[in-house]
């Protein structure tokens, strides 16, 4: 997944914002301050969102793309906190495609990617510490790297070396959902964690086979905060060749796995004459660098 592009002898710097895809979501426990740990293995695709930005006086927003007008465009979006915490100014165009509140890490992705960008044009180095950005941005610094085991209440992410791309179909039906809303929901806060060792030099088949045996602990608290959920499921599953559902992060994003893209493809296609008004996307996850 080649994701950064620079322009005009470095002063222009644009960088994909990839969506998270977390295989795996295992809820394991809560801290006194209310966080929750948890345990989960993330891919990236090979969309999503694009930061570009360009060195200036001040710091300032543009937000273009099918997804601007549903995007936060005060401070509280995460590209102008990103911008603050590296404590350089530019001019940032983030191009939003992604659909907000998704869980896919839109936001946490194009604060990771600002993050990326302006270490680009200024030198300096990303922060240890981008939790204030969120508990997905770590992991979504760790993008280009492949995919990772985040844990904890995101703080912990190590590399997961040795898995293969996946062929995926993501399907959001364009309504938000509230993380809070769904924590709120959650029956069981004490899960078991992924086994220790996870898969390595395995193929798709082998992995998408010890996959089924994990979870997204998050899945039936979601579908009770958004019962469209639900119909997402019976509508992938119900798709020639798909080996796999499930929810990523929060929700409301759920993704089925396929053996090839052009079998993700032709499932993408029927999902997109079936349902019109939702977002569908066939994609490829865990794409080389």
């Amino acid at each position: 997944m080649k994701d950064e592009q620079t322009q005009a002898g470095g002063e222009v710097i644009e960088v994909l914002a990839p969506a998270k895809i977390n295989l795996t979501l295992h809820v394991t426990g809560q801290r006194e301050d209310g966080y929750h740990l948890l345990d989960s293995l993330v891919m990236f695709a090979d969309l999503g969102d694009r930061i570009t930005v360009r060195a200036a006086d001040d710091t300032s927003l543009e937000i273009i793309g099918p997804m601007a007008e549903k995007t936060p465009h005060g401070t509280d979006n995460l590209v102008l906190r990103a911008a603050d915490l590296m404590g350089v100014t530019a001019h940032i165009t983030l191009d939003k495609h992604l659909p907000i509140a998704a869980g896919i890490g839109g936001g946490s992705s194009d604060a990771a990617a600002t993050l990326r960008a302006l270490s680009q044009l200024s030198g300096r180095d990303i922060p240890e510490d981008v939790l204030s950005l969120g508990a997905d941005t770590r992991v979504c610094c760790a993008a280009t790297h492949g995919a990772a085991r985040m844990s904890g209440i995101g703080d912990k992410v190590v590399g997961a070396p040795g898995l293969p791309e996946l062929h995926a179909v993501l399907v959001n039906p364009n309504v938000p959902c509230e993380t809070a809303r769904v924590y709120r929901n959650l029956k069981n806060r004490e899960n078991a964690a992924m086994p220790d060792e996870l898969p390595q030099d395995c193929d798709a088949a082998e992995l998408i086979g010890w996959l089924t045996g994990q979870r997204n602990d998050l899945q039936e608290a979601a579908i009770e905060a958004e019962p469209v959920i639900a119909q997402i499921f019976a509508a992938l599953e119900v798709t020639p060749g798909c080996l796999l559902t499930r929810m990523s992060g929060s929700g409301a994003t759920c993704f089925g796995l396929y053996a090839d893209a052009e079998t993700a493809a032709s499932a993408a296609g029927r999902l997109h004459q079936t349902h019109p008004g939702w977002w569908v996307s066939a994609a490829r996850l865990n794409t080389p660098a």
